[in-house]
């Protein structure tokens, strides 16, 4: 099926329109209509080959939410009509040891985790497309229900900064009953991971402290939940908070001192990875030894805990904060992101692709 996107044809090529293949619908597939996409980092790391291994033309885009169009034969949790989502992944091995436990972005399996974008795409050959598109179509063991209490628009970023956020809270942080509640939770850096980070601690139950550099988000900091806002350049500021942590998620994507972060964990608490920096970051030994702390990192989630995710959203009101565009202003937008002039997350109307 012939469909409209917007697509980068090399590294130095701005985003343009192109007309790319959709399968039809198969036996357990979804057809959507998009209606939103979100904009990702990542988005514009693939597209510039930032980490040297997009294959041309790249159509990016992992933050899918529309309404579906066409559901196959076999398909039995989804009608024409629902609001559907799509987010990082569409297939796996799904026979493996991490696909068997709902881990399928670790999946290790035969061909591995195929990513919504820039995947190999077993159906057409080449490489799967993303959500700058009209529509996609994805296997319904990879498609996601989206409730109904969610505005479309600010729901679409939950299918990666939302779920990159709330798995390692859970996974790290959640007691038994599953919430945050006598945690103390520190989200570092206030962007689209860094916001989504914020209201998902506070929405668990979690003491929730905001560290940035910048003066100007502590307003947004305390409005978007945290109890408390630290700048993290004010050394004495952040030695009132030393060895008081249970839990630390880094969403930084520039390089920084990870140990003055390292120093704030209790005994046994951890430092949660989330952020892509540049170059390689520096640990000390003693920031791990002294006293037994742990340094770990955290991919998106599998598909059940993305769902579970989107269900716990639903419940709480918890959404993203965003600026809507037009498909044409996407050049504009990443020049914009890298300047972290976004409140924050860009969501392409898809409208604007199709008129």
């Amino acid at each position: 099926m012939p469909t409209r996107a917007f697509a980068a044809a090399s590294a130095t090529a701005p985003l343009a329109p192109m007309s790319i293949e959709r399968r039809p619908p198969l036996a357990s597939d979804v057809e959507i209509d998009i209606l939103f996409c979100g904009v990702c980092h990542s988005d514009l790391h693939f597209a510039r080959n930032e980490w040297g291994f997009t294959q041309f033309p790249v159509v990016p885009g992992h933050e899918i939410l529309g309404r579906v169009t066409r559901v196959g034969s076999s398909v039995r949790n989804f009608k024409v009509g629902d609001l559907a989502a799509v987010g990082c992944m569409v297939d796996s091995c799904r026979s493996c040891d991490h696909c068997k436990r709902g881990l399928e972005q670790f999946c290790f399996g035969p061909g591995g985790c195929v990513f919504s974008y820039n995947g190999a795409d077993k159906h057409l050959g080449g490489m799967t497309f993303g959500g700058y598109s009209e529509k996609v179509v994805c296997d319904e063991a990879f498609t996601l229900k989206v409730p109904t209490t969610l505005d479309p628009a600010r729901a679409a970023p939950l299918l990666c900064a939302g779920i990159t956020t709330y798995s390692p809270l859970k996974k790290w942080g959640a007691g038994p009953d599953g919430t945050l509640k006598g945690k103390k939770v520190g989200i570092v850096g206030l962007g689209g991971l860094g916001h989504m980070g914020v209201k998902f601690a506070h929405a668990m139950g979690a003491h929730t402290v905001l560290f940035t550099t910048s003066q100007g988000k502590v307003a947004d900091g305390k409005k978007l939940g945290a109890h408390d806002v630290v700048i993290s350049k004010d050394a004495d500021a952040m030695a009132k908070h030393a060895s008081s942590f249970d839990l630390i998620v880094d969403t930084v994507s520039a390089d920084h001192d990870i140990n003055a972060y390292m120093a704030l964990l209790k005994l046994d608490g951890t430092l949660v990875m989330v952020g892509v920096p540049p170059n390689p970051q520096a640990i000390h030994a003693f920031s791990l030894i002294m006293p037994r702390r742990n340094l770990a990192g955290s991919l998106i989630g599998g598909i059940a805990e993305t769902q579970e995710m989107l269900d716990f959203c639903g419940k709480h009101n918890v959404q993203c904060d965003i600026e809507l565009i037009k498909m044409q202003q996407i050049n504009e937008a990443y020049e914009r992101m890298l300047k972290s002039d976004v409140k924050y997350r860009f969501v392409i109307d898809m409208a604007s692709l199709k008129g």
